[in-house]
């Protein structure tokens, strides 16, 4: 049933993605944002649904959380699939979340909450007021929905493809992208921040108090974080700050329900999450310009912060050392600078636009990851890590691969981010693995037919030449 569920979708959220792409009608209405909130929200209940129907011993604790082992009537699932202040731009959220808001059970403060710190509710009310931290959210979007007026006006996506002339300079035309980029991204932290304060003030972005301060969280259903984009340092904290709902859905609906039971997901999860994620933006080429890219890039900054950072650690506290702060300075200009360049293609969409406005500036993040990569494919990796290996040994401890020298350690770090892959080599890797045993399998099975045939012949020769003796005599 969730498979079915999930095609269904899928299959018809694409139909209208593809009839909006061929029509190219800039004053149409445009429902595919809507249908995308829709589609998280119904594949993830019907996975819901599916998980009512197991044991609990086979479950996650995420799971047991979202399971609904009853159907809701008509009028409770109406109201969780039409909520109101996130129908239009999201965020979605899962139907446990809705119920525990409307019988007031996501609001029970713990017992270990000290009765005075308890967050103070108006009358008989058991929500937490919440209208100053809507009214901050309601104050932010405004601010960046001003903000992005003003900016278009210099910063529109034409600027990308027919902006500064060659004679402006390289440098000014990569700042345009940029600006164009970030521009782009108000619209966006603006819409996001008023619907979460939307949700906000409905009480429903309630996420817990702290047993210590008193002090209530309402970040349950943020969806984004403008400071986490615009200044992170490497791709992941990039990617992990932008469409956060978005993220939670394809690693929990998508990448984890694609693995088999007591298996770790592999390279067929890492490819089912990309494709999931690319259909769901759209068939626009642009979108999959910056998804191929993106994912080289996760890569190459991968290598770099596992190789390259520990240098600007101690090797034996793992603290920054006071050169850490020009290695941070580069990695965020780095990485500003890249994305800006990756995610020009989802502005502008068309193919050919986003090669002329790559173009335009030379190609640099393209030409900047295949060198790191063929960098770190290279002998140099290697020397690198003898240098690292020295330089503990010196210190006289051993090197750990922690957070600090790993950027993908654990389990979470090798999960995709927005569908893109936290380590193509070791998928590429994965891959060529499974096929070779894939045929390895069918060629074992030949062999063994090959035995049953000349087993079966041998014994059919066999009792040709009883018969026959038998004849004889």
């Amino acid at each position: 049933m969730p498979w079915i569920a999930f095609v269904f979708l899928m299959g018809h959220m694409a139909v209208n993605q593809l009839k909006r792409q061929f029509a190219d009608n800039p004053a149409a209405v445009d429902i595919t944002g809507a249908q995308m909130v829709l589609v998280m929200k119904l594949s993830a209940f019907a996975w819901n649904v599916f998980d009512g129907t197991l044991p609990e011993d086979q479950l996650s604790d995420f799971q047991k959380s979202r399971r609904i082992p009853e159907l809701p009537g008509l009028l409770d699932y109406a109201g969780y699939v039409l909520f109101f202040p996130s129908l239009l731009t999201g965020p979605a959220f899962d139907y446990n979340e809705y119920r525990g808001w409307i019988d007031c059970t996501m609001f029970d403060v713990p017992a270990n909450v000290d009765p005075a710190k308890k967050p103070p509710t108006r009358k008989k009310r058991r929500i937490p007021r919440s209208g100053t931290p809507a009214m901050w959210k309601l104050a932010s979007g405004l601010t960046w929905i001003w903000l992005f007026l003003n900016s278009s006006k210099w910063y529109s996506p034409d600027v990308v493809l027919n902006g500064p002339s060659p004679d402006a300079g390289f440098l000014r035309r990569v700042f345009a992208m940029h600006m164009v980029g970030f521009t782009t991204r108000m619209k966006y932290y603006g819409v996001w921040s008023m619907a979460e304060g939307s949700c906000i003030l409905a009480g429903l972005g309630y996420n817990g108090v702290d047993p210590l301060t008193g002090k209530v969280s309402w970040n349950r259903l943020q969806n984004i974080n403008p400071w986490g984009v615009e200044s992170a340092q490497n791709s992941r904290a990039y990617l992990e700050n932008w469409n956060m709902n978005t993220n939670k859905w394809l690693r929990y609906y998508v990448y984890l329900r694609v693995t088999p039971r007591n298996r770790k997901p592999g390279f067929r999860a890492s490819m089912a999450t990309f494709v999931t994620s690319a259909f769901w933006h759209g068939f626009y080429p642009g979108y999959y310009l910056s998804f191929v890219l993106a994912s080289f890039v996760q890569q190459v900054a991968k290598n770099f912060r596992r190789n390259v950072r520990p240098f600007f650690l101690d090797p034996v506290t793992q603290k920054p050392l006071p050169s850490k702060k020009y290695y941070d300075l580069a990695s965020w200009l780095a990485t500003q600078l890249t994305f800006s360049f990756v995610v020009t293609p989802f502005v502008v969409l068309r193919f050919n636009e986003s090669l002329l406005a790559w173009r335009r500036v030379y190609f640099y993040a393209i030409i900047t990851t295949g060198a790191s990569m063929a960098f770190f494919a290279s002998p140099a990796k290697a020397h690198l890590r003898r240098l690292l290996d020295k330089r503990t040994q010196e210190a006289g401890v051993r090197l750990k691969r922690s957070t600090s020298t790993e950027s993908l350690s654990g389990a979470r770090g090798q999960e995709p981010v927005l569908g893109l892959s936290a380590d193509p080599g070791r998928d590429i890797d994965e891959a060529i693995q499974e096929i070779r045993e894939e045929v390895e399998k069918a060629q074992a099975k030949a062999k063994l037919r090959n035995q049953e045939k000349e087993k079966e012949n041998g014994e059919n020769k066999g009792q040709g030449g009883k018969a026959e003796g038998k004849k004889d005599a």
